[in-house]
């Protein structure tokens, strides 16, 4: 294995992958000897995207969270602004998505509109290389009809605010009932 790991970690498989960046509690302390992101289970697909995108290798919270998501485990863990966090989620909730059902499988939680926008920015172009991902973000400010529209139509992964998100669910205009992966960045903003 490429990474040697302290038993400080208990995770237990849960029916939602929660990877929260927010307070530093990533109970399992990594050891990555190798930050090359062809060192991941990942698609070659995938792989080349990065490459393309300028992503040599893994940052440090790339490094030690990677193999932790990619393993379907729950994780909290906190880094700097960046440092590459939504890389590391994003590559992350990537991995599990099924293209085939258009319903939502991922929801992103962020604090503020502009934070959810960059997520969905840089989660897009992460998507570049998957067939057919949907990314639709749902926050405030904005006309609610079209968010409707969009809903209607099916996406894979949400990234939104949690009044908006909490809008659409009390609407019925969202439906979780796909969903295997929740983030929430910034939570400790949001909580």
């Amino acid at each position: 294995e490429q990474a040697r790991s302290h038993d400080l970690y208990r995770g237990a498989r849960s029916d939602w992958r929660v990877i929260h960046y927010a307070t530093f509690l990533f109970c399992r302390f990594t050891v990555v000897t190798n930050t090359a992101f062809n060192s991941l289970p990942l698609s070659a697909a995938m792989l080349a995207n990065l490459e393309s995108l300028g992503y040599a290798e893994m940052t440090p919270i790339q490094a030690q969270s990677l193999p932790v998501i990619l393993k379907g485990m729950d994780l909290i863990a906190q880094a700097k602004t960046g440092s590459g966090k939504t890389a590391a989620f994003g590559i992350g909730l990537l991995n599990p998505i099924n293209p085939r059902f258009f319903g939502c499988q991922a929801l992103v939680m962020c604090p503020t509109r502009e934070l959810a926008d960059q997520v969905a920015k840089e989660i897009r172009r992460l998507a570049r290389s998957e067939d057919n991902i949907k990314v639709l973000t749902l926050c405030g400010g904005v006309s609610f009809g079209p968010q409707i529209g969009s809903l209607e139509h099916g996406a894979h992964i949400i990234v939104g605010t949690p009044g908006r998100i909490q809008q659409h669910l009390r609407k019925g205009s969202l439906v979780l009932d796909g969903l295997n992966t929740l983030i929430l960045d910034e939570a400790d903003r949001m909580l």
